[in-house]
């Protein structure tokens, strides 16, 4: 069976750890080029992790034979020009998250993949991680019940920008928001896998530091299509740093981080279950290995363009007033 051979555009930090030895380690899987803007820092890259070709031009990169799946790495600003130019290619997409910076790219991006026959998927690897299918089988066995509602807490401290250029992160116009599309993207998409899709949702967006001009408090309530209701409050002005989610239902509660390693279950009946399971070395690998296995005809991917677009729609809803004010 043949491999899939990625090509990187964009093989900066995200690279380094998290995605890149994934897609040489992965069974079935090479990783046989790799793009970045500048020319000294792409060879750099390529030569570091053993990678055969590079080059400073994504459509080179995009059209070389060699090359039959594209990982997009930059930031979202462009993601959606190059899904189209690999979808136009004929070639499958693996693209960062959030998965573009609004919910009209992600639609441009969909349609553009369908129009040419090839997948999109989107990188919110916790879908693949032994983690969350933990929690996930403890939710669809019934463990705690019916499920009654999500409530969802981020804290970090405040970041100093003040005389600095901005981490792309913390400018829209590249990332589409600040913090909380960055980071909250991956609590708002785990809940997607974890109690289905979000339908209705309100909420409120401010910046309270006034150290910048980019959202630093979002709150909101949501109701998910299963009729469960979520809360969630996003502070990146706070005093001190805390991630927790917490799922109650009828019969007991899951309470556990996006971002750290451990699971407790309460029932009402006084049994606590405590575990950590451990995220691996690069932890992209399981959602590659899951992607790679699909598009070699073996397998499915729990993260797609369609259920990643879902994401950017919440977050929209979310950020739509804030960013009409300013």
């Amino acid at each position: 069976m043949e491999p899939i051979r990625w090509g990187i555009i964009g093989c900066g930090d995200v690279t380094e750890v998290k995605s890149g030895p994934a897609l040489q380690k992965a069974e079935g899987s090479e990783l046989v080029a790799v793009m970045r803007r500048n020319g000294a820092l792409a060879e750099d890259y390529a030569r570091r992790h053993g990678v055969a070709k590079w080059y400073h031009q994504a459509e080179a990169l995009i059209h070389d034979p060699d090359v039959n799946a594209v990982y997009v790495a930059t930031p979202p600003a462009f993601h959606r020009e190059y899904t189209l130019l690999a979808a136009k290619a004929g070639k499958p997409v693996y693209v960062e998250k959030p998965m573009a910076r609004n919910h009209e790219e992600c639609l441009d991006m969909l349609s553009a993949c369908e129009a040419a026959g090839v997948p999109l998927y989107v990188a919110y690897y916790r879908r693949g991680l032994p983690r969350f299918a933990h929690i996930k089988q403890l939710l669809d066995s019934g463990a705690i019940g019916d499920i009654r509602f999500v409530q969802s807490v981020q804290l970090q401290t405040l970041r100093p920008t003040a005389g600095q250029t901005l981490p792309w992160r913390m400018q829209p116009e590249l990332s589409g928001g600040g913090l909380f599309v960055d980071l909250a993207s991956h609590t708002l998409d785990i809940l997607d896998y974890l109690l289905g899709p979000i339908g209705e949702v309100q909420g409120f967006a401010v910046n309270q530091s006034g150290q910048h001009q980019v959202e630093d408090l979002v709150t909101s309530t949501y109701a998910f299509q299963s009729g469960v209701i979520g809360t969630g409050a996003w502070c990146f002005s706070s005093y001190t740093r805390s991630d927790s989610n917490e799922i109650i239902g009828s019969l007991g509660k899951i309470s556990f981080s996006t971002f750290g390693e451990d699971v407790r279950m309460e029932l009402a009946d006084g049994q606590i279950q405590a575990l950590t399971i451990p995220n691996p070395p690069h932890i992209q690998q399981p959602l590659i290995q899951r992607i790679v296995d699909e598009l070699r005809g073996v397998g499915r991917s729990p993260s797609t363009g369609v259920s990643a677009a879902r994401t950017n729609r919440v977050m929209d809803e979310l950020l739509r007033d804030f960013y009409k004010s300013i």
